[in-house]
């Protein structure tokens, strides 16, 4: 009864803060609305047992994405905005049923699913073995959807690609985002150098687990991340200029070592993505290991921004 309990005030608050999100009047208490309604999403996860995707939802989703937002709307906030004319109650009445509609239709798809709902997770489980990996969303990250995984990785190369692509003039090449002054003293000061040290452990424990136990690659990525964003926006730490070849070479690396397996497949087992049986697992390792580095880096480069003039305050 506790636990059911639990579940719907979950459930009721999860509910409140999307409304809250979408109704909100300023970009910045939508995000903050955003962040908490990411941070319930993974307890409930959690509460569906699905430890993986709570600690994605965490990291990514809430973290990430709610860093990535706030310094979005600091930007918009320095910026003039032309005022717009708000949609008339026909318009937000037409919204509404679409919104509604669309619910509908998730929830009537869900409810009409057979019992028990068709699933391969039983065939998957058989095989898992070959990949001497004891994590089933690992082993089916890299082997069944390695494919999608592959362009996941690559996909978050192209968004850094797209977002340095957004340099003003006068500013490709340069320090990717703002110079921050170096913080000597405050909370801020105090947590840059406190916690990267202990927060780069904590990854490296959750990549090398997610061969055996929840965690991987995203998750270990987006805490390396959020590490060296934290240095940065105490000024302690300044990012490279993005025309450093080193600093391609830590965002496409992981990409690149992951191709390079998947065409070893072809010629070694006549399929792309194939693993050799003898080299399967330490090959999925190798490339956990280059993605997490790559995604790590790539993360923290879409929040930072843009590269900006060089004659910038």
């Amino acid at each position: 009864m506790t636990g059911l309990l639990a579940d719907l005030l979950i459930g009721a608050a999860i509910l409140a803060l999307a409304a809250g999100t979408v109704t909100a009047r300023s970009a910045f208490t939508a995000t903050a609305f955003f962040i908490a309604y990411g941070l319930l999403l993974a307890l409930a996860w959690v509460r569906l047992g699905a430890v993986d995707i709570a600690l994605t939802e965490a990291a990514i989703s809430a973290g990430l994405s709610g860093l990535l937002l706030l310094g979005a709307a600091s930007r918009l906030a320095a910026c003039p905005v032309a005022e717009e004319r708000a949609p008339g109650p026909v318009l937000k009445a037409l919204i509404g049923l679409c919104c509604a509609a669309v619910s509908a239709a998730v929830g009537y798809a869900i409810l009409s699913l057979p019992e028990p709902a068709p699933s391969l997770a039983e065939e998957a489980m058989a095989h898992l073995s070959v990949t001497a990996l004891g994590n089933p969303v690992a082993g089916v990250l890299m082997s069944y959807r390695a494919l999608d995984t592959l362009l996941e990785a690559a996909v978050v190369v192209l968004a850094v690609i797209g977002v340095w692509s957004l340099a003003p003039a006068g500013g490709w090449g340069g320090v990717p985002g703002p110079i921050h002054p170096r913080i000597e003293q405050g909370p801020l000061a105090l947590l840059a150098r406190l916690l990267p040290p202990i927060g780069i452990v904590v990854a490296f424990h959750i990549l090398w687990v997610g061969s055996y136990a929840p965690g991987g690659k995203f998750q270990a990525a987006a805490i390396l991340a959020a590490m060296w964003l934290l240095a940065w926006l105490a000024g302690l730490a300044t990012p490279p200029r993005i025309s450093s070849r080193r600093l391609r070479l830590a965002i496409s690396a992981g990409t690149g070592l992951f191709l390079a397996i998947g065409m070893f497949g072809v010629l070694a087992e006549g399929a792309f993505l194939a693993y050799p049986p003898a080299l399967t697992k330490a090959l999925m390792l190798a490339v956990e290991f280059a993605l997490a580095g790559s995604i790590a880096v790539a993360l923290a480069l879409l929040v930072m921004g843009p590269p900006e003039p060089e004659d910038r305050a």
